[in-house]
């Protein structure tokens, strides 16, 4: 999904743009980590079975196919700013959905299961598209919203890792408006809304030299380059060192997490 800002920026135009080389394996790298926990919470849900989903900021199309192919959904909408990685998955049972979230004449509704995940981080509006997906939910109808939570290390302000991930993190809000300050409060937003059943969590994959999730984030670094300089808080020398660190038997961090946060129309 994109996102933009006071100042125009945009995911998937100003950063991450959807058809570089390498964007649909930054994307699945972080899938192949996330999915597992995305998913064995609507599976303890029992959400998707036979029902009618939506999947917000579809990506590459890995929750859908789960969605298929595992939970026996009857049918899922796939909405994205960007669709044409899902072209093969459209059919009888996928509606692929080519729009932004944040538009007013965007007409949808009807679902048993939402599920949003990384998307919200980067809207401004966000509080705003809660209201607004929560109203899209069937009676009975699940509302599952995932983003990122950063559990920094207090003794640790100068490392090249710590300072290349708190630039990333300024880059993004400054760039496209990214925004995971208010995250942790989701529960309250879904209460606020009057859904039943709300619950939250927060899950900190390991970060392992060379798995999945170091490259996701040394991808993500690399492609960054330009705009984690600006912020003043690192130069290409702590970039190089930060994103060697995270290929060396040295690494031993806990990495940025996932929320999740779900309730239920009565």
């Amino acid at each position: 999904m994109t996102r933009s800002t006071a100042s125009g920026g945009h995911y998937g135009e100003d950063l991450f743009e959807p058809e570089h080389p390498q964007e649909a394996e930054r994307i699945d790298a972080a899938a192949l980590v996330y999915d597992p926990v995305t998913t064995s919470r609507l599976r303890a849900l029992g959400s998707g079975s036979g029902g009618r989903c939506l999947e917000v900021g579809a990506g590459t199309g890995t929750v859908v196919r789960w969605l298929l192919e595992k939970a026996g959904a009857a049918e899922v909408v796939a909405l994205d700013r960007d669709t044409g990685g899902l072209e093969t998955l459209a059919g009888p049972r996928v509606q692929l959905v080519t729009a932004d979230l944040r538009d007013e004449n965007l007409d949808l509704g009807g679902f048993d299961l939402i599920h949003a995940r990384f998307v919200l981080m980067h809207l401004p509006e966000r509080r705003q598209l809660v209201s607004r997906l929560a109203r899209w939910l069937n009676p009975g109808g699940w509302l599952v919203l995932g983003d990122a939570v950063e559990v920094p290390n207090p003794l640790d302000s100068s490392s090249a890792y710590r300072r290349t991930m708190d630039a990333m993190w300024q880059a993004l809000r400054t760039t496209i408006g990214t925004d995971t300050s208010d995250i942790p409060a989701y529960p309250h937003f879904l209460r606020e809304e009057g859904l039943q059943n709300v619950g939250g969590e927060l899950h900190c994959p390991p970060l392992v030299a060379d798995s999945p999730l170091a490259r996701f984030w040394s991808e993500t670094w690399n492609r960054m380059r330009p705009a984690l300089e600006e912020t003043g808080r690192v130069d290409s020398a702590a970039i190089d060192e930060a994103v060697a660190y995270l290929a060396s038997p040295r690494l031993a961090e806990l990495g940025p997490g996932m929320m999740i946060a779900w309730g239920q129309r009565p």
